[in-house]
């Protein structure tokens, strides 16, 4: 049986071998993921995120998904959000991401279950949650159609997807930005994470991720209603949010 094709970055691999790979990216990082973000966007993913929370709508007593959830920057915030008659469920793939973020959620007292899992096979019912977020994890997703279409399957009618991600940035800073992005990051990883391919994956993957229209079509497609997205620093980030009518 034939493998079908995809990219790893800017590496043409076979869909199975995407998957070990971007485990090893994430095994590789996990240790130093949070003073890395700082050190790449100057602390600016703490506002992206924030405006993530913001554009939540997350009520007292509602039960979110935080999908790819990673070290939990997320899933904190929305536990306080819902408070104890909520539930906030943490997921990811990697077991070293999920650890840190499961222990993060301890020391802090928030008490939250944590399920690793495949964003493309989600172990919930369907309707389980008022809101799913997925930040900075669709991107290494495989089949994003696929991911897509299970967190609007586990989503209630009325719930809400937010999906923070890299993007296209505003076009007249597009060479200073590939000149960051291939030139500066990878010497910031092997400084601090001593693993500048992980890095040079990073800017390569967001090249090949949907630009701000296709993802949002894709959401459509989806099933996902009333999509719209809001650009962050100049494209370089963008949120969508759509909704389950």
């Amino acid at each position: 049986m034939t493998e079908k094709i995809t990219h790893f970055g800017y590496q043409q691999v076979d869909e199975s071998e995407k998957a070990r790979k971007v485990e090893g990216v994430f095994s590789s990082v996990a240790g130093r993921y949070d003073l890395m973000n700082d050190l790449m966007s100057g602390g600016l993913h703490r506002l992206w995120k924030k405006f993530t929370i913001e554009q939540s709508y997350v009520r007292p007593g509602e039960r979110v998904l935080d999908v790819a959830g990673g070290t939990a920057d997320l899933a904190h915030a929305f536990a306080r959000r819902v408070g104890p008659a909520g539930l906030v469920v943490l997921t990811d793939i990697n077991n070293a991401m999920l650890s840190i973020g499961r222990n993060r959620l301890m020391d802090s007292g928030t008490l939250t279950p944590a399920t690793q899992c495949d964003a493309e096979k989600l172990p919930f019912a369907a309707s389980s949650f008022d809101c799913v977020s997925v930040a900075f994890g669709l991107r290494n997703m495989t089949h994003k159609e696929a991911a897509l279409a299970e967190m609007y399957r586990v989503l209630r009618p009325g719930g809400r997807l937010l999906v923070l991600e890299f993007s296209q940035v505003w076009k007249p800073l597009k060479p200073l930005y590939d000149a960051y992005s291939f030139g500066v990051l990878p010497r910031i990883g092997q400084l601090v994470a001593k693993d500048a391919g992980s890095y040079r994956y990073l800017a390569e993957s967001i090249r090949m991720h949907p630009d701000q229209e296709t993802l949002k079509q894709m959401m459509i497609d989806a099933g996902l209603g009333r999509v719209e997205y809001f650009n962050l620093a100049a494209g370089v980030v963008a949120l969508h949010r759509g909704y389950r009518l």
